[in-house]
């Protein structure tokens, strides 16, 4: 028996680049009836996992969050740990912005926020602090369209916004976020997609929203981390995925309508996992051009419906005819 819808939804604590909420409605019709654990590769602002805690789906489940962004995760884990501790910070920034503006924005960035990471090296996700946390949240509230941009040295470069009055404190907000990641069964983790992939199977909803395939020069914000997510990184989450879709797991993917990426997830061992892909309106607005933000297409890829069939046939040896196209990485055919 799960429980009742919650009765106040919590909206995201981040912006983020490609963020879901726009999307909520088209992404709401692929999502399985039931299903025992929610998977989430890459968590970004987790529209989506808010969305289906506002619903009462998660209620009783076990949840994965991931992310390979060693920021986004520590931050996540320090408000859910210590919200308290966050937004002492966050009121401190917000004063001081008031008074500052733009100069608060870039001192905070250039003489605070990047020194105190790059000092972590290596441990950012484990060793992120209330202060780090706090200054997270304030340059994605107050910096360009909430993006999240790493220079080729690891520094965080995105420039300031352009905003009258942004909300950067919101203490009840942040304890409600606080509350929802540390509900019984959450965990949060800083791991590639793969490894959160390679666990996924019947019984499973898995929900992606990775790095977008850039349609045109300008629209590629893939930046997350200093390593980017590129054409290859796309093929290997392209056959991650395929490979969940076969033992059983119920998919969700949504990306760009980058003629790759469409052509990549509508071949013959995709359809037998049972994924479709379907084109959906969104409006996008993180292109350095005004004039380029607008209306775009994007997909929707799952195998919503099919993965009952899929995990029948998991069980019965029958999905062993059908190996993963793994070569297809290297080859280029198939690639994003």
């Amino acid at each position: 028996m799960r429980a009742a819808a919650d009765s106040s939804v919590i909206r995201p604590l981040l912006k983020w680049a490609g963020g879901k909420r726009q999307l909520l409605a088209e992404l709401r019709r692929d999502y399985p009836p039931d299903f025992d654990r929610y998977i989430e590769p890459f968590v970004g602002s987790g529209a989506v996992f808010f969305d289906l805690h506002a619903a009462g789906r998660l209620a009783g489940r076990r949840v994965r969050l991931a992310d390979v962004n060693p920021d986004l995760i520590g931050c996540y884990r320090v408000v859910r740990d210590d919200a308290d501790a966050v937004i002492a910070v966050l009121r401190a920034l917000e004063r001081e912005h008031r008074e500052r503006g733009a100069s608060c924005y870039y001192d905070v960035r250039d003489r605070r926020f990047n020194p105190a990471r790059a000092a972590l090296g290596d441990r950012t996700a484990a060793a992120y602090t209330p202060a780090l946390a706090a200054m997270f949240v304030y340059l994605n509230r107050t910096g360009f369209n909430g993006l999240f941009r790493l220079n080729r040295r690891g520094r965080f470069n995105v420039p300031t916004g352009r905003y009258i009055n942004p909300r950067i404190c919101d203490p009840d907000h942040v304890r409600a976020v606080a509350r929802v990641l540390g509900a019984d069964g959450v965990t949060i983790e800083c791991a590639p997609f793969e490894t959160t992939l390679a666990d996924a199977h019947g019984g499973d909803f898995v929900y992606g929203d990775p790095p977008y395939a850039p349609v045109t020069r300008t629209a590629s914000f893939a930046q997350y981390t200093a390593g980017g997510f590129g054409a290859f990184d796309h093929a290997r989450l392209r056959n991650a995925v395929v490979a969940a879709a076969r033992r059983g797991a119920t998919v969700l993917l949504s990306n760009s309508s980058a003629p790759e990426i469409e052509a990549a997830y509508a071949t013959p061992d995709a359809a037998r996992a049972g994924l479709r892909v379907r084109r959906v309106p969104a409006r996008r607005a993180i292109n350095s051009r005004a004039d380029l933000r607008g209306p775009v297409d994007e997909l929707i890829v799952s195998n919503a419906g099919t993965s009952r069939g899929r995990l029948r046939m998991a069980k019965s040896g029958l999905c062993s005819r059908y190996p993963d196209q793994l070569a297809a990485a290297g080859t280029g055919k198939g690639q994003a």
